[in-house]
């Protein structure tokens, strides 16, 4: 049956199912509104004792009574919290090669197996293609596990349903604020985008946060909901649920309405609190964006006085989304049960816009295979009449087989016989010597393939030795043991001449001691391997080491810095106090809730499979009370351990390949989880500045050195009491060469790549 031009948004919620209709509309920039329905669950499906199963097929059923879907296009929703939303700009690329870089962004990104998940991609409006090549392109990228698509098509599977749309409710809310609040893509200035406009859906125990100026897009959940402010009243003013969610939606109505008001404020205060954070760490992510205004959406959105309160607290303009300029149809739209529900189908609107193909974002996340399925059960019967039409041509065919073989004569086909077996003995010799020059084959291209990953690798350990090398801090290398003593005699004398300048009740302040003496660099004792065919098995018992090193000494020196001036404050300075993070007033609730940016999904928490553990055995002198905070371990960690862990940014030359001499990350040739092993206590230390003697380091070091004194008892030679810290780091290294291609062993297909 063909499609009609139809198409059912769906959208079942927690607390019921909401569909809206939609057709075209003679004016390209509107759709028609013709039939809408909205169910109600007897209760919410997140109360104890609600069946949500039987709720949602209840509601199913009673949809299916009330309305006339056959041969209509249905798009369904699911919730935002229940996949995966990136969106990824792309480096300067060509055209042709983005959907390969996709899937190797898409196997990074997605913290499954691909096999285990449905994902879709799609490149968003913007950016520039010239000659093939694109630049600041940006593209979105969504996925679901397979069993979360099964969970969220099976209500609609059973009620005989057929979806042509799977989407999550982000994109389709971000489909409306593009069609119906934003001039379309293709008519922005991506130098000039209007300001961004924040849409928050409001939902039963969570809020889908969407921020987008028509170019680019930018998605949160956020874990506070409708259920927040009913659980606040059933605890302040101890009443049961329903009840309190009865009383929640006439709020303004009630007996006492400031003591309700007061009863909410700490979620009103909760809900500021988190949208603001939000909201920062927006900005921070992208310094040029501007918030235009805040819409607010779903039931939970009319809760009184929410709008007032956050536009006071945000300093922003903050509206319900009160009408939906892109939709028309005087027989929905005016209809009292429309009207008083129309905030919860910003969803179903957004559904029905990328069922009609006017969307900006048109990914779907329906299974391929729910797809064929489809196809074949459709041609059924035209199969079934193709299989009928060729069981009677194999019958005619085979009563001609039949006539023709019972007039044959073994004597008339002697010659034939005979000229056959001589033509299968040599087919097959001809068989044997090809299978013969295929093993052979498949020997020359198995050795190739070795020679191959071995001229890829030759170069490896020298990209190993010089990426150390890159991370490793120095402080002007050229400078010799003679400069340092010149420069140490030449302060030494500056200081002697001020002091005699100086009057004897003069303070003399200390002449600064040159850089080149400070000693602000590493020095690398020994450095050592060893291969692991498992290194879970090296991982497990310095696995503590590996997650101090990469996060708690990572705010060491901030920590130190903060605590060193909160101790000793000016006189003449006042300490400040932090403001509220919306017009400088105090927002009650809100001081206690510190926003933590959410962890790279995609990073490994472990080491697996063959590779090596490099460890390294140094130490520095950077330990002087000038050098403080940055000494000992956080000095250690604010240079080497920063570099291996790539937050300086590309520093390791590739030495071969199709990078070769390009600045790439640690990461890329196979560096990764540095571990401080071992930190020594900061222990004093003699270095002589006389001439080199027998016996020491070659820089007049060494742990059992100690000055020479004279019969005078002062000092025989000239030297420094430095401060040194002893320290043996651990990092795995798996060899591999940026921008190679990695052959796959042959598996005997004939397809050799």
């Amino acid at each position: 049956m063909a499609r009609s031009r139809n198409v059912w948004g769906i959208d079942i919620g927690k607390c019921g199912l909401k569909a809206l209709r939609c057709s075209r509309s003679s004016d390209s920039e509107k759709l028609v509104a013709d039939a809408f329905d909205y169910i109600e669950y007897p209760m919410l499906l997140t109360q104890p004792e609600a069946d949500p199963g039987e709720l949602v097929r209840d509601a199913v059923e009673e949809f299916l009574s009330r309305n006339d879907i056959v041969g209509d296009t249905i798009a369904v929703s699911v919730p935002g919290q229940a996949g995966l939303s990136k969106f990824i700009k792309l480096p300067p690329v060509e055209a042709s090669k983005i959907p390969d870089i996709v899937t190797y962004e898409a196997r990074q990104q997605i913290p499954f197996p691909l096999e285990q998940v449905i994902w879709s991609w799609q490149r968003l409006e913007g950016g520039i293609e010239e000659s093939g090549f694109v630049i600041d392109a940006e593209i979105a990228l969504f996925a679901m596990k397979r069993d979360q698509v099964a969970k969220a098509i099976e209500p609609f599977k059973d009620a005989d349903i057929e979806i042509d749309i799977l989407q999550l409710s982000p994109v389709s809310l971000a489909n409306v604020v593009m069609f119906d609040q934003l001039p379309k893509p293709s008519e922005v200035d991506p130098d000039a985008p209007p300001p961004s406009i924040v849409l928050a859906s409001m939902g039963v125990d969570s809020t889908d946060l969407v921020i987008t100026n028509g170019l680019k897009i930018w998605q949160r959940t956020m874990p506070i909901g409708g259920s927040n402010f009913t659980r606040a009243l059933v605890q302040g003013m101890r009443m049961t649920f329903p009840k309190a969610e009865n009383l929640k939606r006439n709020a303004a109505r009630a007996d006492d309405p400031k003591k309700v008001f007061q009863t909410l404020r700490p979620v009103f205060n909760e809900f500021a609190s988190e949208l603001q954070r939000s909201l920062n760490y927006f900005t921070g992510q992208d310094s040029t964006a501007k918030i235009g205004q805040v819409l607010l959406v779903g039931n939970a959105a009319k809760l009184r006085g929410l709008s007032d309160f956050l536009a006071k607290q945000l300093q922003l303009e903050v509206h319900r989304l009160r009408e939906f300029k892109g939709l028309e149809g005087d027989l929905v739209l005016k209809t009292p049960a429309f009207r008083e529900n129309q905030l919860a189908f910003a969803t179903v609107y957004g559904l029905a816009l990328q069922g009609l193909g006017v969307a900006g974002v048109r990914t779907n996340l329906l299974p391929s295979d729910v797809t064929r399925d489809r196809l074949i059960h459709a041609n059924k019967p035209w199969a079934v009449a193709a299989m009928l039409g060729l069981l009677v041509a194999a019958l005619i065919n085979f009563l001609g087989i039949y006539v023709a073989w019972s007039s044959f004569s073994e004597s008339l086909f002697a010659n034939a016989f005979t000229q056959i077996d001589s033509v299968v003995a040599k087919s097959s010799q001809i068989q044997s010597s090809l299978e013969q020059a295929q093993s052979e084959r498949l020997g020359i291209l198995e050795t190739q393939q070795r020679f191959i990953r071995i001229k890829d690798r030759r170069f490896q350990t020298l990209e190993l030795i010089r990426a150390i090398e890159a991370m490793t801090p120095r402080n002007e290398p050229e400078k010799t043991d003679g400069v340092l003593r010149d420069e140490m005699k030449e302060a030494e004398a500056a200081l002697a001449a001020e002091e005699a300048r100086a009057a004897p009740t003069t303070a003399v302040l200390k002449p600064t001691i040159p850089i080149s003496i400070n000693y602000d660099e590493l020095h690398i004792d020994s450095l050592d391997c060893q291969f692991f065919e498992d290194l879970s098995t090296w991982f497990e018992p310095i696995e503590e080491d590996w997650r101090s090193t990469i996060a708690a000494a990572k705010f060491e020196s901030d920590n130190e810095e903060e605590q060193a001036s909160m101790a000793n404050p000016s006189d003449e300075d006042e300490v400040e106090q932090p403001n509220s993070e919306a017009g400088g007033e105090s927002n009650e609730g809100m001081d206690d809730v510190e926003y933590e940016p959410e962890e790279e999904e995609n990073e490994p928490q472990s080491p697996t499979g063959k590779g090596w553990v490099i460890q390294i055995v140094g130490h520095h002198f950077h330990n002087e009370d000038y050098h403080a905070p940055f000494e000992g371990r956080t000095y250690l960690r604010t240079t080497f351990i920063e570099s291996l862990l790539g937050e300086r940014g590309e520093i390791v030359t590739v030495a071969a390949g199709p990078m070769a001499g390009e600045k790439v990350l640690p990461k890329d040739i196979g560096i990764g989880f540095p571990a401080i092993i071992e930190s020594n206590p900061i222990e004093d230390y003699w270095v002589s500045t006389a001439v080199d003697s027998v016996g020491d380091d070659g820089m007049g070091m060494g742990p059992s050195r100690r000055p020479s004194r004279g019969l005078d008892g002062g000092l025989a030679e000239d030297g420094l009491d430095l401060r040194k810290y002893r320290f043996v780091i651990q990092f795995v290294w798996k060899p591999k060469s940026p921008g190679v291609v990695e052959l796959v062993p042959d598996d005997g297909s004939g397809n050799d790549y």
